[in-house]
């Protein structure tokens, strides 16, 4: 298993993410972005990207706070990912990044390629998919399930998958609707 420290920036922010692949696998194969918690890129989200690899993807889990910070606090937390998520553009902007790193790994299949996201990471990979990012397959893992507008629905690209558990009760009913 290999891993490495990936350096890149947003104007002002430094973002640190990790990439990992195993090089038992050779040439080039399909990658998956991986995109963090609102905890921010904790090990959690690190071991996610280090098991795709192990299955013969390349993966990276991305910084989308800067300076790869994590918190145990919700309060900072929250802080943090609303941070983010008060400007759309922004938010798409930082998680498209992330997929330019990945997309310049030399082992990376830049034709299969997929994000997934837990809860925060859930809605970003859901923003990607707003956003017509060039990506297979999205994936959201709790996330926060933000409906799209009628133009952000038209760009869609890639194919969605959510899981998302029914007696959760931290996202509304109402929001779900909207999201289906």
């Amino acid at each position: 298993m290999q891993a490495e420290v990936v350096k890149y920036q947003d104007g002002d922010v430094e973002l640190q993410g990790y990439i990992f692949w195993d090089d038992a696998f050779t040439g080039e194969r399909p990658a998956v972005l991986v995109l963090h918690e609102w905890w921010g890129l904790n090990d959690y989200a690190k071991l996610r990207a280090e098991m795709l690899a192990e299955s013969g993807y390349v993966a990276f889990a991305a910084d989308m706070y800067g300076g790869a910070k994590q918190t145990r606090h919700a309060d900072e937390a929250k802080g943090w990912m609303q941070q983010i998520t008060s400007n759309i553009e922004a938010w798409q902007r930082r998680a498209l990044l992330a997929l330019d790193q990945l997309k310049k790994h030399p082992k990376v299949d830049k034709e299969h390629l997929a994000a997934i996201g837990y809860c925060f990471g859930g809605a970003t990979a859901m923003q990607m998919a707003y956003a017509g990012a060039d990506l297979e397959g999205v994936v959201s893992f709790h996330g926060s399930l933000p409906p799209a507008t009628p133009a952000q629905a038209d760009q869609i690209k890639a194919k969605i998958l959510v899981a998302h558990g029914d007696a959760d009760t931290y996202i509304p009913a109402e929001r779900i609707a909207a999201f289906k």
